[in-house]
């Protein structure tokens, strides 16, 4: 069956019986429906002295479109910890529509490791996109009308640096100009959308502790900046409580369930190539507080997703994982060894090993952060017992164990020897995890050690004028935060067709945005777009309501 089949053949639970497994009174549950719901606020302040439960990170090499299966090893994880005796929850994103109309797909997991209900999940859910999409754009049309009616903040319209978001890939908006028409519609002046996961109202929602918190930080955010060059926030134009109002319900953790009935939160969604890849901290803690084990995920590959997970999620949340699982495919391994993506059902042992160093960067990487890692082999039925060995091997002599998952044909009864591992690692107390920069070092020196010690470039490429930025925010009080890197996500460097394990490359760095409301400087690196095009045929093409007035074509 597909994916979207096992989903809606799926035996649910009431979202009540599944709220009652984590201790969930039914009068904190906000039922969206008879399958879903948000967690009270009242319910989650109450827990604050509770302990926590142990973090497991959940990442994966470089994305190939061989595909890795990184949700469907996390919601198998969550599944198989069940399974063993734990007491176990999940925390991924939800799914933005652009990817799910156009070449991606959705992000609820495959086979029989997914999280329901699949079809809610990848379109309105529970209308959380809609609202961080709603309060941004407010902030846009309130800037807008307060130039328009006198401009008391005194703004340099050259100077607008806060632009429009929308949630689908639509390439037309990148660039725009806006307010034209006459003396009717205000001052003319360039500007441009953004996905709205990359919208920084995103981010905020993302890393706010509770709506004191989120409002404080919408009021953070830079709209403009005036002719002195000193800028112009949110609060200065008036826009954070009614930002706030529209975000009060979309801060509150969403509650779904596992195909076998366990609980997951599903909550925020920044992509981790253009913003910072992880679910809302709001919903990890809730999980920490209610769970003996919360497996996580963070997008893409490690270098980007878990990266970030480390440096910027961690950092500001005071987490403290205890072990990482690095999501590899047999598939992946030949890709990154240079068989194209037709050829890659024979067997090729050769191949694996050549696409092993791409494995073996990532875990190198992950243990400069303190914590241990174990590779997950995502199974598919091509896989050979000979191309599976050669991954053991190599993952062997790197130090870590690899460890073959089948969750995606058998569910949690497939998974469970990754889940015992991951117990053993966790009671061994090995994690001493640790930052990779200190926040006291400069703005580019952090650029340089995430594209050196990460990326393992040999140099920053980076105009005088961006190094001049960098240093201004430097000066203006904003040089303790971390870096956020948009980059590509198929490759350690910034050509995403340079696959394996690259080196005698350089970062070219393209641009810097100042997120001072979420708290990071987003540094962009070579072509990556913060608005997606979409593919010459995309998903949207085959989604469609059939005969029985069932949708098909999403997956």
């Amino acid at each position: 069956m597909s994916d979207i089949e096992i989903a809606r053949a799926a035996k649910k639970r009431p979202i009540q019986e599944i709220g009652a497994k984590l201790g969930i009174p039914t009068d904190h549950l906000l039922p969206y429906g008879h399958d879903k719901a948000k967690v009270s606020e009242a319910f989650i302040k109450s827990l604050a002295d509770r302990k926590d439960g142990n973090l497991i990170l959940v990442t994966a090499i470089n994305p190939t479109p061989a595909g890795e299966g990184k949700t469907t090893t996390t919601v198998g994880l969550g599944d198989g910890l069940n399974a063993i005796g734990k007491k176990a929850a999940i925390c991924i994103r939800e799914a933005s529509l652009g990817p799910c109309f156009g070449m991606k797909g959705g992000a609820a997991g495959g086979g029989y490791a997914q999280v329901v209900p699949m079809e809610d999940m990848n379109l309105h859910f529970t209308g959380d996109f809609h609202a961080i999409t709603s309060a941004h754009n407010l902030l846009a049309a309130m800037l807008d009308n307060h130039i328009y009616w006198g401009n008391a903040q005194e703004i340099d319209i050259r100077r607008v640096v806060f632009r429009r978001v929308i949630d689908m890939n639509d390439r037309a908006l990148r660039q725009i100009v806006c307010n034209l028409g006459g003396v009717a519609n205000g001052f003319p002046r360039e500007s441009g959308f953004d996905i709205t996961v990359a919208s920084e109202v995103m981010a905020i929602l993302c890393l706010a502790t509770d709506l004191a918190d989120l409002e404080k930080r919408l009021g953070d955010i830079i709209v403009a900046y005036r002719r002195d060059k000193s800028p112009v926030f949110c609060r200065d134009i008036k826009a954070d409580g009614a930002m706030t109002v529209l975000l009060q319900q979309a801060m509150q953790p969403n509650l779904v369930q596992t195909l076998e009935n366990n609980p997951a939160f599903v909550h925020g969604g920044p992509f981790a190539n253009i913003a910072h890849g992880c679910n809302s901290v709001v919903a990890t803690t809730t999980a920490l507080k209610l769970a003996g084990y919360v497996v996580t995920e963070a997008g893409f590959g490690a270098d980007l997703g878990a990266e970030k997970f480390m440096n910027i999620k961690c950092r500001k949340a005071g987490l403290k994982p205890k072990a990482v699982v690095i999501v590899a495919t047999v598939r992946a391994m030949k890709m990154n060894g240079g068989v194209a993506k037709a050829d890659l059902g024979p067997e090729n042992v050769d191949a694996v090993k050549a696409g092993c160093p791409n494995l073996g960067r990532h875990i190198a990487n992950l243990k400069q952060f303190g914590v241990p890692a174990i590779v997950a082999i995502n199974h598919f039925v091509t896989d050979t017992d000979a191309e599976v060995q050669a991954v053991k091997d190599y993952v062997a002599s790197q130090g870590s164990e690899a460890i073959l998952c089948k969750h995606w044909a058998h569910g949690s009864k497939g998974i469970e020897d990754l889940a015992h591992k991951v117990v053993e690692v966790v009671e061994s107390g090995a994690a001493q995890y640790a930052p990779l920069y200190p926040d006291e070092m400069p703005l580019f020196q952090k650029i340089e050690t995430i594209a050196k010690r990460i990326y393992r470039a040999d140099d920053v490429l980076a105009d005088a004028s961006i190094r001049r930025q960098l240093k201004e925010w430097e000066d203006q009080g904003y040089g303790h935060l971390p870096v956020c890197m948009a980059k590509t996500q198929y490759s350690f460097t910034t050509d995403p067709n340079r696959r394996g394990a690259p080196t005698g490359h350089s970062l070219p760095v393209r641009e810097v945005r100042l997120s001072a409301g979420a708290g990071f400087v987003v540094v962009i690196c070579g072509e990556i777009m913060t608005m997606p095009g979409l593919p010459r045929v995309p998903s949207a093409e085959s989604i469609c309501i059939n005969a029985d007035g069932v949708i098909d074509g999403l997956f």
